[in-house]
């Protein structure tokens, strides 16, 4: 690129206006790769709302890296790259609290958290750090709102992303979580005919929510807010069929106060009407192959045929979370509830369900998933401020990850 003696150029990190920044921003999304590059790449279509993957957190902001070039007084502006974060309170620790003349409770520990995602910049201003300077001034940003923990999920293979948050913003390797992706069949999935699911209203799914996962990792102290949220489509409750609660339901605190043997728990939220995966890349042939399993699935239901959705157009995701439960039959139950998500799925037209467990969790192993779909999440995590824990956990980086975590929706 040849520069002229009097060009002026100066980058500016500001705050996205969407009255005047929409396109220009639609336009780097565009030409940016979502995941590793290679013969196919993830392309997100964020419906028109680039602040839509942060809109539903307690608190949210997306910067611009604003290119300014000034030559002979004439000034020229493009934006360059984005940023989005957002800050909620959740769980990080637990500890024991002793009552007087009562045995000892367990109880959550929290932190407020800040999450950074959608850092993006355009292909042809790369290495002259700007995700450097748009990350920094998010942290600023973080750390003015008291966050005392910063954290960034990206696909453990993009060498490029793991390279500037570990080497260059000072973040260290956290959580190896997996997400597990299940295409949506032509065909719907049998449920287990011993399995009873009820959808819970919000309240009952908050009572048990805070009741069974208040002490586990990443539970959002607003689960309340996300139950109550638009997007989500509801959560439902796995019992044997053949239990009492399964034949009449009579509330969240009478059903833990007298839990049936073994229970499972889900809610289900609806990426769908957020934003819009399609993969690009492909041939004609792999495209046909796509589409001839998918019509037959559709003309032979009751062949029970495995079919890949639409996935080189527009296709949606409804997101698992909230799984868990207790007793011989959880794993069986959970599966159940899989079955029933992937029907609502398919009722809504959507493309996949996915779900995000650790790695060490039974449920890695339980839920049905595509290995060539799935892939292994990589957080990182940075220490902002030391004066904003509850000092009872000390730091959270040092500490060993539990057997599942608690997966909020709104930032998957």
């Amino acid at each position: 690129m040849v520069v002229a003696e009097n060009e002026v150029t100066v980058i500016i990190i500001r705050e996205f206006n969407p009255k005047t920044d929409r396109e220009r921003v639609e336009h780097v999304e565009r030409s940016c790769e979502v995941g590793p590059s290679g013969e196919y790449s993830l392309h997100a279509d964020l419906l028109g709302d680039p602040v839509c993957r942060v809109r539903n957190s307690p608190a949210y902001l997306m910067l611009v890296a604003e290119m300014v070039v000034t030559v002979d007084g004439n000034e020229t502006r493009e934006i360059v790259g984005m940023i989005r974060g957002c800050i909620k309170t959740v769980t990080c620790g637990r500890k024991l609290c002793r009552k007087t003349n009562c045995p000892p409770e367990t109880t959550p520990v929290f932190t407020k958290l800040a999450y950074i995602l959608g850092l993006r910049v355009s292909p042809t201003h790369r290495r002259i750090k700007i995700g450097l300077k748009l990350v920094c001034r998010m942290e600023d940003w973080f750390k003015d709102n008291d966050a005392e923990y910063s954290y960034i999920a990206t696909d453990a293979t993009n060498k490029a992303s793991v390279s500037l948050f570990t080497g260059k913003c000072g973040y260290s390797k956290f959580r190896n979580p997996s997400v597990l992706v299940h295409p949506v069949f032509a065909h719907r999935l049998h449920i287990n005919q011993h399995v009873t699911i009820n959808k819970l209203s919000c309240l009952d799914a908050e009572v048990i929510y805070r009741h069974t996962f208040s002490t586990t990792e990443f539970f959002p102290r607003d689960i309340d807010s996300v139950l109550k949220n638009n997007l989500n489509l509801g959560t439902f409750l796995a019992l044997p069929k053949d239990c009492a609660h399964a034949m009449s339901w009579v509330g969240s605190e009478r059903f833990l106060s007298n839990p049936p043997h073994s229970w499972a728990i889900m809610s289900v939220w609806n990426c769908n009407d957020v934003f819009k995966l399609e993969v690009k890349g492909a041939s004609w042939l792999k495209k046909g192959f796509v589409k001839t399993t998918r019509v037959l699935d559709q003309v032979f239901p009751f062949l029970n045929l495995p079919s890949l959705p639409e996935i080189f157009n527009p296709f949606g995701i409804h997101l698992l979370y909230g799984l868990g439960g207790f007793g011989p039959s959880y794993l069986k139950l959970a599966r159940a509830l899989f079955g029933y998500a992937h029907n609502l799925a398919k009722k809504r037209k959507c493309g996949v369900v996915a779900t995000e467990v650790s790695s060490e969790d039974p449920l890695k192993l339980a839920i049905p998933h595509w290995k060539v779909l799935s892939f292994t999440d990589l957080w990182c995590i940075k220490r902002l401020d030391e004066d904003n824990s509850e000092g009872y956990i000390g730091d959270w980086r040092k500490s060993q990850p539990d057997i599942s975590f608690f997966l909020d929706p709104r930032e998957f």
